[in-house]
């Protein structure tokens, strides 16, 4: 099937209020086909992996199964992506046993009731967020703390599977050295047959996914080494197996609420909601790209927030759209969310008829599919990129993905998102101010320090600035150009090309107003030019437009106020630099 053949989902009448309804006007048979397929491949995926991220969790195995059935129906009703794959993810399960481990005390029972509690909240966050707009939000989360973020959590991650890959006897740890220490403690305790399995499972999942990447590797290894174990006895040999794994579907419940709780979770449900839905949305974004197909972030945000709120209800823990399953669902064909309906169809069938079939399955198995799925989310490429980019990106990296793995998840988003804002208020507070020169025999202006040969008025200054004028950054550009003033011999006039500056407030018209007095006082004129519409509005406001257009010192371009400047005073000789134009 063509790009072009890929439907379109409507947006007017009844697919306002539930998107699904959308897709179908033009749905066909064909289309059909392809979904039918991709919501299989993906179903066959995502049943051991979703109870491999239970585990991860620190939930039954069972509860990744219920976190793949009713959340993927809700998030078919509400979505506008025809690709996304939404379901248990590595990084949400790490987060989420983070933030239960300490409060649950050791209890099974409040455990899961927290992990509902949990999902519940971070979907009521994620809803609200996309009823009010505010998916702008995650914006703050910049790329390189989420490199630095997701690199020390798949650490994390694969460090915490070592416990159950070599059969230790180890304390639960949630932080990087708290793990190392109890792998340290509990390294005499090392069952020789549970690393044989490991290490199988770990061999087949790697040279199926090298050798034979169209069929489902995890699928296959789960149920290879479940006839094996059943065959020869794993469990009577010292091999931790599931055992029974419940069948049937979940019933709904209402999580037990209570203040003490929703506070102490609430750090944890924010930092989920964030981090589940800026990786969604990338992913979904950047499959609707390859489809041409339209994505609304709004609209999803409020799609996965009530797949977590059904999550939470229905006896799972919070879901995310993943990046591996939504490529395997695009790949194999999906078209449409009906893809997403077929899958959960399946699982669902799964945890009615087939639990019974996971008895004899090897824990070791399921940390084994953990470890192989999240060692692709170190991205060492990314990190040196940001270093090289530049090195305030880098150390965001390095800053994030350094507190994440000796202190928690949270502390380490924390650490990153206040880093990288102080970062950009830093940035912001010190704008890009260019002095520019004219290329000969045009109305066009460079910058002095990167093109040579350009055209100078020793009378006129002509200064760029390249950003917004606040409070943070108007003192700086008051003290650079009355540095100008008192530095430049001869200087009659400076003219500020203000097409680079997207906004302004109070502060920054304030600052005009006083340059034009100053600089009056010193009888240099100054002029603005090419001003933004909503910048001249703001200044017209507060007063600092009309006295400067009344001296006849606004412009509609460089040119017209180098002009206005020249018929004010004669022009003296230009220079023109002696080397070419670049």
């Amino acid at each position: 099937m063509s790009i072009s053949a890929y439907p379109q989902q409507r947006r007017t009448g009844p697919a306002r209020i539930l998107p699904l309804l959308g897709w179908l006007p033009g749905y066909r048979r064909q289309t059909l086909r392809h979904d039918l397929v991709a919501g299989l491949t993906v179903a066959v995926m995502l049943v051991p992996q979703s109870m491999a991220y239970a585990a991860l969790a620190g939930m039954p195995p069972v509860t990744g199964l219920y976190a793949a059935i009713v959340p993927l129906v809700v998030y078919a009703l509400l979505g506008t992506s025809g690709s996304l794959a939404v379901g248990p993810v590595a990084i949400t399960a790490l987060m989420t046993s983070a933030a239960l481990a300490p409060l649950a005390g050791g209890d099974p029972a409040r455990y899961a009731a927290l992990a509902g509690l949990l999902a519940l909240f971070v979907g009521v966050i994620q809803a609200l967020m996309g009823v009010l707009r505010l998916g702008v939000l995650v914006n703050f989360m910049s790329h390189s703390v989420l490199t630095g973020f997701t690199s020390a959590a798949a650490i994390v991650i694969a460090a915490s599977q070592i416990k159950d890959l070599f059969g230790l006897r180890a304390e639960r740890a949630e932080t990087f050295p708290e793990i190392a220490r109890s792998v340290w403690h509990a390294a005499a305790t090392a069952h020789g047959l549970t690393i044989l399995v490991s290490a199988v499972s770990v061999a087949g999942l790697l040279a199926l996914r090298r050798c034979t990447p169209k069929l489902p590797g995890p699928l296959l290894v789960v149920a290879g080494i479940t006839v094996t174990s059943a065959f020869l006895g794993f469990g009577n040999h010292g091999v931790s197996i599931l055992t029974e794994v419940p069948g049937g579907l979940p019933t709904p419940a209402l999580p037990t609420l209570s203040i003490s709780d929703l506070t102490a979770l609430a750090p944890a449900a924010t930092a989920i909601a964030l981090v589940s839905y800026m990786e969604g949305i990338a992913v979904a974004k950047a499959l609707a790209a390859k489809s041409r197909q339209r994505v609304n972030p709004n609209t999803e945000l409020v799609a996965v927030g009530t797949a977590n709120v059904s999550a939470g209800l229905f006896q799972a823990f919070p879901v995310a759209g993943g990046f591996s399953r939504s490529a395997v669902n695009f790949t194999a064909g999906a078209r449409t969310p009906i893809a997403t309906l077929i899958t959960a169809t399946v699982v669902a069938l799964t945890a009615l008829a087939l639990t019974p079939a996971f008895y004899h399955l090897p824990k070791a198995v399921l940390a084994g599919i953990v470890v192989v799925a999240v060692v692709g989310l170190i991205d060492r490429r990314a990190a040196v990129a940001a270093w090289r980019a530049r090195r305030s990106d880098g150390l965001t990296v390095a800053l994030t993905f350094t507190v994440t793995l000796l202190f928690g998840v949270e502390p380490g988003l924390a650490a990153g998102v206040a880093f990288s804002l102080g970062v950009f208020l830093w940035r912001s507070a010190r704008p890009h101010i260019a002095e520019l020169g004219q290329v000969p025999g045009t109305d066009t202006y460079r910058n002095l320090a990167r093109y040579t040969g350009l055209v100078t008025d020793p009378t006129v200054a002509i200064v760029r600035v390249d950003g917004p004028l606040y409070f943070a950054n108007a003192q700086q550009l008051e003290d650079r150009l009355i540095a100008l003033a008192q530095t430049r011999e001869g200087l009659h006039a400076i003219v500020i090309d203000a097409g680079a500056i997207s906004d302004t407030d109070a502060d920054g018209a304030h600052t005009l107003t006083e340059l034009h007095h100053r600089l009056t006082d010193q009888n240099i004129a100054l002029h603005l030019a090419t001003v933004r519409g909503p910048v001249r509005d703001l200044l017209d406001r507060a007063g600092a437009w009309q006295p400067m257009r009344d001296a006849g010192r606004i412009h509609r371009d460089v040119t017209s106020a180098v002009t206005a400047e020249a018929n004010d005073h004669p022009p003296s000789e230009r220079q023109l630099a002696s080397n070419e134009v670049l």
